[in-house]
């Protein structure tokens, strides 16, 4: 299959291991990858903040650049979920935009619901040698469903030993904006997470979306806990070959 990569701009900017974990772990599966170099940003945070009619622009660049991939995979369950759920809300029924994102809509994932969804699989021959808690993001969780998949992609690394989270589906805090406009809110949120994480004894914190496990990610560097972060496709790409090698 070949496989359209929207990195979107956090991504890009601060975790490209992301994007090159998510291309290894395709290419590895059998797939082509393919980065269309006009993507940009999907236009959450101008969506949020109010800001329609640039957010709808991006929408439509989106729409554009994508139209014709046979899968578009997109490493962030928030972004995802943006044009999943939100572009309808700024397409005109009947409109050009809404009649792509009609077309294009069905063919967005996130890569844990393409992984276990289209490619069928849950074993991609993955190494990870660490103790493990998973944090369901919001996004992920309530908008897209992504329900026990990414578990299910977890528990079968080989070496990884997965521990249960407490208080699990509880926000993180991070929201984007809401960050920013509610930082004491947004950090004892955070805190509270954190002090979940560490209960647990994990090594690892993984989730499915950077911008979660940067502000998670924040706390515990300042509480010098010693746990670190990675994304889901960080892990899935990694192989015993490749492990030895970092």
């Amino acid at each position: 299959m070949r496989i359209a990569l929207f990195i979107t701009c956090v991504n890009d900017t601060l975790f490209p291991d992301t994007g090159r974990a998510v291309v290894r772990l395709l290419e590895r599966l059998g797939h082509e990858v393919v980065f269309p170099t006009d993507q940009t940003c999907c236009g959450q945070m101008h969506y949020n903040t109010g800001y329609r009619r640039p957010a709808a622009r991006l929408a439509v660049r989106f729409a554009r650049t994508f139209e014709n991939a046979d899968a578009v995979v997109v490493p962030s369950a928030s972004c995802a979920a943006m044009i999943r759920d939100n572009y309808p809300r700024l397409s005109r029924s009947g409109s050009r935009l809404a009649r792509r994102m009609d077309s294009l809509a069905p063919r967005v994932y996130d890569l844990t619901e393409f992984l276990v969804d289209v490619l069928e699989v849950t074993d991609v021959g993955a190494y990870y040698p660490h103790k493990v808690v998973y944090h369901p993001t919001c996004h992920g969780l309530r908008f897209l469903g992504l329900g026990d998949r990414p578990y299910r992609l977890l528990r079968a690394v080989r070496g990884l030993e997965l521990l249960e989270l407490p208080e699990a589906t509880e926000c993180c805090g991070f929201g984007g904006t809401f960050s920013v406009k509610n930082g004491d809110v947004s950090s004892a949120m955070g805190f509270d997470k954190a002090r979940h994480v560490v209960e647990t004894g994990a090594e690892v914190l993984c989730a499915v979306d950077n911008s979660c496990l940067m502000h998670i990610g924040g706390t515990l560097s300042r509480q010098r806990s010693g746990l670190r972060t990675a994304h889901i496709a960080e892990i899935l790409a990694s192989t015993e070959k490749e492990y030895a090698r970092t």
